[in-house]
């Protein structure tokens, strides 16, 4: 068998089956979240694959990621709910995107743009303590209020009512909950009854039943990554999707004291087996995660030496026989003895959701 060069190979299997374990796991709607094209996995697919296991509803951070799904025959319901300052939203309107509404203004620009016969679908986001979009407490009353107009002369949907949680503590997140129910009995107090209300994303859905209303946004973890610190995927039932692999490239013998990379930040201790990996920070492999990098070859575990560069990072696999084209596994399931992407996430000091994300557009995703 041939190994690519490089490549991120997708389980849309996985993706599916973890979809339906939200489903089963909540009870409620499942909105699944593929911005930034799908966490990496790519997003058309994997919206495809969200869909196949029950997902009602898709979403994304901007409405160009919605534009490029429609383009693609995803016809699925699909909210977006982060606008660029002045959008007009007349390209949402024309493509059944529904807008989440954090501002006024972007109620008026929805309603501009709507006709009786089309009204625009969307969701009214508020503030309740994240600091980011959102509709401000203090004009909670004038958006209800012009909203509710909108809706009854048939140029608006209003499809929900949503939030975001800050996951610092269940206590913040009740805290928060707490508000949006507020929220939602003023819109009540305007005659505005949503088909849905959501604000939990993966780590509440799974920890905070009470948070789960009339449906969840589930990013991270139909992608089968764990949004904890404390539990790994195979713990709350979930399948990694990407795997992450690439070829030797080059395999060379040096001696002890031979210096690998920029900056000779390692030199060899002893006589022994330098590899090539040809994946980079380029590809989206972290830079600062030079000299801790866990991979797999044969079946074994390595950790990388020296500096990681724009194209390539070296392994030293001491005595192992190796040879060029040997399949590298960087990340993927580690139930199949892969590295996992929160091992990567802890050599980088950062999180998984980057890992994958991050994967560079070099990197051709192959469904499994």
């Amino acid at each position: 068998m041939t190994v690519p060069f490089r490549e991120a190979r997708i389980d849309l299997d996985a993706i599916t089956d973890n979809v339906r374990h939200f489903r089963r796991l909540t009870g409620v709607q499942v909105i699944a979240v593929v911005k930034a094209n799908a966490y990496g996995h790519g997003a058309a697919a994997a919206a495809v694959a969200a869909l196949a296991g029950g997902a009602t509803r898709l979403g994304v951070a901007e409405i160009p990621e919605a534009l490029d799904l429609r383009r693609q025959g995803i016809t699925a319901p699909i909210v977006a709910w982060l606008h660029a300052p002045g959008e007009r939203f007349e390209q949402a309107a024309a493509h059944d995107i529904e807008v989440g509404i954090s501002s006024f203004d972007q109620l008026e620009a929805a309603g501009a743009v709507a006709s009786v016969d089309r009204p625009v679908g969307v969701h009214l986001k508020f503030e309740t303590g994240l600091s980011r979009n959102g509709i401000a407490p203090a004009d909670w009353r004038r958006v209800l209020a012009e909203a509710a107009r909108l809706e009854r002369i048939g140029r608006l949907r209003i499809i929900g009512l949503f939030s975001h949680l800050s996951n610092t503590s269940p206590q913040d997140d009740r805290e928060a909950l707490a508000k949006f129910e507020e929220g939602v009995a003023a819109a009540a107090s305007f005659g505005i009854h949503p088909e849905i209300r959501h604000i939990a994303a993966t780590a509440a859905a799974i920890d905070l039943p009470e948070m789960r209303l009339d449906a969840v946004r589930i990013g991270v973890g139909i992608y089968g990554l764990s949004p904890f610190d404390d539990r790994s995927s195979a713990e709350l039932g979930l399948r990694p999707a990407m795997t992450l692999r690439g070829a030797i490239a080059a395999v060379r013998r040096v001696p002890a004291g031979a210096g690998v990379s920029y900056g000779y930040d390692h030199r060899t201790t002893h006589d022994t087996t330098l590899v090539l990996v040809p994946l980079g920070y380029a590809d989206g492999v972290p830079r600062q995660a030079s000299g801790h990098l866990p991979v797999s070859i044969g079946g074994r575990r390595y950790t990388n030496v020296g500096r990681i560069a724009m194209d390539q990072f070296v392994v030293d696999v001491g005595d192992s026989p190796v040879s060029i084209g040997d399949e590298v596994v960087l990340f993927g399931d580690p139930t199949l003895g892969a590295p996992s992407a929160a091992e990567w996430a802890n050599a980088a000091s950062t999180i998984n959701y980057e890992i994958v994300t991050r994967i560079g557009a070099r990197v051709p995703r192959r469904s499994a």
